[in-house]
């Protein structure tokens, strides 16, 4: 991924991501669970995943480009498992940071992890964080260059006012959310669906 992408530009993969990960949890509630719902937000994006998608980007790179030594001058393999493990390990951290900090400060549990094997504490566990690692892997290996390269053949003045409003309006549903959370102390769920899986069906 090139460094010439601009703040609007930026903020589009944020937008996207955010996109990515409403629809990533979703599925896993939905083959986990049977259902899908709101996901804590109003609007159908959770910025969380945006903002961890482009603070990698920033600090670490991309499998491809990588920014810190370690994935440096080694194989292309050898810097897709690095950038896999280091993936794998900073999904945990971060997992079990804002799960704890909402159960501290918010007195509720965002998500529970105990019913999944191998977990560590009941915010993380090793099938969770090698799944969204391995996502974020083949993401930023196979998908973000071609995606930001679509993204900057935009008009400029389209992205740029539709990336702004779009990151006010996220920005905005993200607080209100959280305000939400805190006042309430438990999850904002506007609305649930149930989805029927044919496989989920057959308890395969």
């Amino acid at each position: 991924m090139g460094n010439n992408y601009d703040l609007y530009e930026l903020f589009m993969l944020v937008i996207i991501v955010s996109f990515l990960g409403f629809c990533l949890e979703n599925l896993f509630i939905a083959l986990r669970r049977g259902y899908i719902d709101n996901r804590g937000m109003n609007l159908p994006f959770l910025l969380g995943y945006g903002l961890a998608v482009l603070g990698f980007y920033t600090v670490i790179g991309t499998p491809k480009a990588p920014k810190i030594g370690i994935l440096q001058d080694v194989s292309p393999e050898a810097a897709i498992f690095g950038y896999f493990v280091l993936s794998t390990v900073a999904v945990s951290i971060g997992e079990m940071a804002l799960g704890s900090f909402v159960e501290h400060k918010f007195g509720f549990e965002y998500w529970n992890y105990e019913s999944i094997p191998f977990h560590i504490t009941k915010y993380t566990s090793l099938p969770t964080s090698i799944g969204f690692g391995l996502a974020i892997t083949v993401f930023m290996n196979h998908c973000i260059d071609p995606m930001m390269s679509f993204v900057h053949t935009l008009p400029d003045p389209l992205i740029g006012t539709v990336s702004v409003a779009l990151i006010l309006l996220l920005s905005a549903d993200f607080i209100s959310s959280f305000h939400y959370m805190y006042k309430n102390h438990g999850l904002n769920i506007k609305w649930t669906k149930k989805v029927e899986l044919s496989f989920r069906r057959r308890k395969i």
